[in-house]
């Protein structure tokens, strides 16, 4: 195991199947302060960069995922031009996530509010233990989510759960938020990390040039007209069927093997 950021905020070990556990560590409940937000985006773009990494998995350290923003910052914001600048640092730490070209799997436990909430949607997928407590509680500092919250979250589960959400700013459990689809599934305590690296081995065990387009195909597509979208699959698609990893995954099925991937 290798720990890359050691004594940051924010870091990551990978193990031998390429899965990186990355961790934020600001005790006592993970507060989402700017130093805190600057080691996230280096340890992120460190991750992205390293050649080991296949899938990530995030998680808090202690009794938190993440409880939200840094209050102290936030009330020291008394005029618009400083509140809208104050924004644009997280939602470029979550864009990184969300554009990743590798996976990213939140593991949830405990408190998941405010800005942490809005790092879990940056991910790819949402994996929450049953003493998971999620919310967008900024509607009760009477502000609004800003780390694109409010985009996000109806993106995923529609607008009326969304509203009932931000507007109410109460929290729901592991079971409600799979319910609503805030979430892949829930798990039993203490096992959203275990779980999550399940998935990861999972996907790591794939070639990472489908795994990348797979990603790519989803995330542009999302935000092209429908028709557009196909079109772009359909060139991702012809992209892969040049490399050997397809011609790997086509004879290892066709003579009933495990493919050997050689991201190639």
């Amino acid at each position: 195991m290798i720990t890359v950021n050691e004594g940051k905020k924010c870091y990551y070990t990978v193990d031998e199947k390429g899965i990186a556990i990355m961790v934020i560590d600001n005790p006592p409940m993970n507060a989402l302060s700017t130093p805190v937000l600057g080691d996230i985006r280096d340890t992120i773009t460190r991750a992205l960069s390293d050649d080991s990494v296949r899938v990530v998995v995030f998680t808090g350290a202690g009794k938190a995922f993440i409880a939200g923003a840094d209050i102290n910052e936030i009330r020291g914001l008394t005029t618009a031009n400083a509140g809208s600048s104050y924004l644009i640092n997280g939602q470029e730490v979550f864009n990184l996530i969300e554009k990743a070209d590798k996976p990213f799997i939140a593991a949830i436990h405990g408190y998941c509010l405010g800005g942490g909430m809005e790092l879990a949607l940056a991910c790819h997928m949402r994996l929450a233990d049953e003493s998971a407590r999620m919310g967008l509680p900024e509607i009760k500092l009477g502000i609004i989510p800003g780390y694109a919250g409010t985009q996000r979250t109806p993106r995923l589960i529609g607008r009326g759960r969304a509203y009932e959400l931000v507007l109410s700013g109460n929290f729901i459990d592991g079971a409600q938020a799979e319910t609503y689809g805030l979430v892949n599934r829930v798990v039993p305590a203490g096992q959203a990390v275990e779980e999550a690296k399940k998935l990861a081995g999972a996907i790591a065990s794939k070639s990472r040039m489908a795994v990348r387009g797979a990603l790519l195909s989803i995330r542009e597509g999302l935000f092209m007209e429908y028709y557009e979208a196909q079109k772009n699959e359909r060139e991702i698609f012809g992209t892969l069927c040049e490399t050997a990893d397809k011609n790997e995954g086509v004879d290892a099925f066709l003579n009933k093997r495990e493919p050997r991937f050689k991201d190639l």
